[in-house]
């Protein structure tokens, strides 16, 4: 009861994570726009048809080629493009087409948006277009990079002040940072504020996640783990709901801020996780959260905090005994990763999994509202689909093996961008149901590479390798953006792309291990050799350990991963 209460409460603010990581997809969206007036209109035509005002135009705007031509009450006549504006020199008659003189301006007094879809985004709040549209396409892959720069400092900051004190601060943050955003008074501290914000739901993320693993125990941890992704994924269908409802962005941005409010109200209450407690020797505060969680559960607690750390001094003794070149740990470093061939393309492997798993599942995501049709639609089904691929990875990951999962779900992933390629534009739906087959088979893939990365490499290393594979996660997410604006140079390019890195990825793992069933392993040695090479890293005999000793790194080794979008 209690380890449900501190889950439930925990992934629920996961929810925000989600929210924010995807808020710019309606938050900076670019509506139809052409050049602002120099005067008052007194007829707008465009084509054939001919209007009062450029907002009955907006319906008939097809391609951003278009151009709309205006007759001011002065008499002159006005080309209108979206990034210029043309004065014809004779203005004798109202028509389309005009073969005369032309004098071209600038787009000096600002810009017309079309407002039937969104009242208001930061696109024209700030003009973000033409020459400024760098701007706008900036904001997301700098919210990606406050996430990669969030998970590293509030992960290391988690270790030293403890996993609560982090909570509370990265919980009080995304609502403060995220209410500031809808009050930011210019571009650059819209963008500044935003950066911060990713830093505080990053480090939440990531800090949530160790403290609910910390809680639950072995036998609830895979799937305890894997859907703290399911309730990001409902974050998403958040966003997709808010959007549809409210249109104005500061108004948008307010509403997605508030709704995660109930737990930052409560998030005082949670407690310390006895696992830190016990690494900072404070063991009478260990045993006060021990008693807590043993009333809640109706059940006398299992031993005294006192009796749990004098049989680990022991075994610490005994795993020391006979060897005293063990006295003095070896620090470890990422060139262990790579410390022979064998190793090295596993590393190199499990990177490019960890890459390709973040780069598709932005892009697809991203890249949702442009499919066509209902945009808060297809956003809502790409995050639902999210839901049962995680049960579908947890099975597979138990039945069939870590690598017999992932394979065919990146190969599968690599054939249904291809198969995307070659449905016709005018098939909406069947584009929507490929693309969240897509998002499925990379988000089974994605979820799945967290433990299998953990299960792949030595006590020694495994945090090194899960973070250094974190890494190159956030590298992929910071990438997708720039890879979803190529759809400019060519509308397939961003799937040519995950298709090519999945298919990819895919045959390496061919040449991954199996780790289901099998123990963790200790030293680089035993790595090595589960890779079917008895080739080693040094020429030294891995030292023994005690039974005891080996039985508590299974205990809270196994199924021990990271987390970060």
């Amino acid at each position: 009861r209690f380890q449900a209460c501190i889950y439930f409460a925990c992934v629920f603010q996961a929810m925000s994570c989600g929210i924010h990581y995807l808020a710019s997809v309606f938050m900076a969206v670019t509506p139809n726009f052409v050049c602002g007036i120099p005067g008052n209109v007194s007829s707008v035509l465009f084509y054939n048809s001919s209007e009062s005002s450029i907002e009955d135009i907006w319906t008939l705007w097809t391609s951003t080629e278009n151009y709309i031509v205006v007759q001011l009450e002065n008499g002159e006549i006005w080309e209108l493009n979206q990034c210029s504006r043309s004065k014809r020199e004779v203005s004798l008659d109202l028509t389309y087409e005009y073969k005369g003189n032309k004098s071209t301006f600038s787009c000096s007094d600002g810009f017309l948006y079309d407002d039937t879809k969104w009242e208001s985004t930061v696109v024209t709040q700030w003009d973000l277009v033409c020459d400024h549209e760098w701007l706008a396409k900036l904001i997301q892959p700098t919210f990606m990079l406050g996430v990669l720069i969030g998970a590293v400092i509030f992960g290391d900051i988690a270790d030293r002040l403890g996993r609560q004190r982090i909570i509370w601060f990265t919980s009080a943050g995304q609502f403060v940072f995220g209410i500031a955003v809808a009050f930011t008074f210019d571009y650059y501290s819209f963008v500044i504020v935003r950066f911060l914000l990713a830093m505080v739901s990053s480090g939440y993320l990531v800090v949530a996640f160790v403290y609910v693993t910390e809680f639950v125990g072995i036998k609830a941890r895979t799937w305890a783990s894997m859907h703290v992704h399911a309730f990001f994924a409902m974050g998403i269908m958040v966003v997709a709901l808010v959007g549809f409802l409210v249109r104005t962005w500061w108004v948008y941005q307010i509403f997605l801020s508030i709704s995660t409010l109930p737990f930052v109200l409560c998030c005082w209450m949670l407690p310390e996780t006895p696992f830190w407690l016990l690494s900072e020797e404070r063991y009478e505060d260990a045993q006060k959260v021990i008693n807590i969680m043993a009333r809640w559960n109706k059940v006398s607690p299992p031993c005294k905090v006192s009796e749990l750390c004098s049989v680990q001094q022991d075994d610490l003794v005994s795993g020391r005994t006979g060897d005293n070149d063990t006295s003095s740990t070896k620090k470890h470093n990422i060139l262990d990763l790579f410390c022979n061939w064998h190793i090295a393309r596993r590393t190199i492997t499990v990177w490019l999994i960890w890459f390709t798993g973040s780069l598709g599942y932005y892009v697809f995501s991203l890249s949702s509202v442009s499919l066509g049709g209902n945009e808060y639609l297809n956003l809502f089904l790409i995050g639902a689909v999210e839901l049962p691929c995680y049960i579908v990875a947890c099975i597979g990951m138990d039945k069939l093996g870590r690598r017999n999962t992932l394979i065919p779900f990146l190969i599968l992933s690599a054939l249904i961008c291809v198969l995307i390629m070659f449905i016709p534009q005018d098939f909406n739906t069947l584009i929507i149901l490929a693309n969240m087959a897509g998002k499925f088979s990379i988000g089974v893939a994605f979820g799945l590479i967290y433990l299998y990365t953990a299960e792949l490499y030595p006590t020694i290393v495994r945090s090194l390798a899960v973070g250094s594979g974190s890494m190159m996660c956030r590298a992929g997410s910071v990438v997708a953006p720039f890879c979803v604006y190529l759809r400019s140079v060519w509308i397939f390019m961003p799937l040519l792309l995950v298709g090519i890195m999945a298919l990819l990825s895919g045959i390496l793992t061919i040449m991954l291990p199996e780790t289901l069933g099998k123990p963790l392993t200790n030293t680089l040695v035993e790595a090595t050799e589960m890779g079917r090479n008895k080739k080693n890293c040094s020429g030294k005999t891995p030292p023994a350990h005690s039974g005891a000793a080996l039985e508590k790194i299974e205990m809270f080794g196994q199924e021990t991963v990271s987390t970060e979008k």
